[in-house]
């Protein structure tokens, strides 16, 4: 299979890298996400994204450089499904249990739309390496930022106590992979809006607000 990336680079050089890129994530979504990252070897991964090993190199760096951009690129679809969720209509005028919840059905329909994606990013990752570790850290420091944004406009609407919750929301963005992760692992998988729910009587309860009824 090695032998069609030859082919592809006779194209134009930016055009092949981008496919050879794509190749690489497809083949290790199917594997990390099935067989499991730990289970699935360089060279595994090379075969069936019909690239050579030198390519892999070329593009990611290592194994472990593949897995941090499969993760990257499913949690930063998440970001934007939540992201795209605030500026639609009726969200400024939502109360802080409906806000929150809809957020949560966003994110939560964006990374478990496909299984191997999730499996991925909530539990192939863990105590892979302290590289892997470090970016999974910064990713939950946005995640804090970005969610520490929302407990401010929610006390300021007086709909949450009126207080620091930056320690509240590290502590929920790290319960949330959790549950995610356990969620991703259990043989029957729970639908998008169990998870989400549940996700969202978690958020209100450290807000101290109202869950949704």
């Amino acid at each position: 299979m090695a032998d069609g990336w030859a082919v592809q680079r006779t194209g134009p050089g930016d055009q092949a890298r981008t496919q050879a890129r794509e190749q690489l994530l497809d083949a290790a979504r199917e594997l990390f996400g099935v067989v499991g990252y730990r289970e699935t070897s360089e060279a595994d991964v090379c075969e069936a994204a019909g690239v050579t090993p030198e390519v892999l190199r070329q593009e990611y760096g290592t194994r472990e450089g593949l897995l941090v951009a499969l993760h990257n690129r499913v949690t930063t679809v998440g970001l934007r499904a939540m992201e795209a969720e605030l500026l639609a209509e009726g969200m400024d005028e939502c109360s802080i249990a409906v806000r929150v919840r809809r957020l949560f059905d966003a994110y939560v329909g964006a990374v478990t739309r496909d299984p191997r994606e999730a499996r991925v990013t909530f539990v192939e990752v863990l105590g892979v390496s302290a590289v892997v570790d470090e970016h999974c850290k910064l990713w939950r420091a946005l995640w804090t930022e970005f969610l520490t944004g929302e407990a401010e406009r929610a006390v300021e609407r007086g709909e949450a106590e009126d207080r620091d919750h930056r320690v509240d929301v590290m502590v929920m963005v790290g319960t949330v992979h959790e549950l995610m992760a356990h969620h991703t692992r259990r043989s029957r998988r729970a639908r998008p809006e169990e998870v989400s729910r549940e996700l969202t009587e978690l958020a209100l309860t450290m807000l101290g607000s109202q869950p949704v009824g």
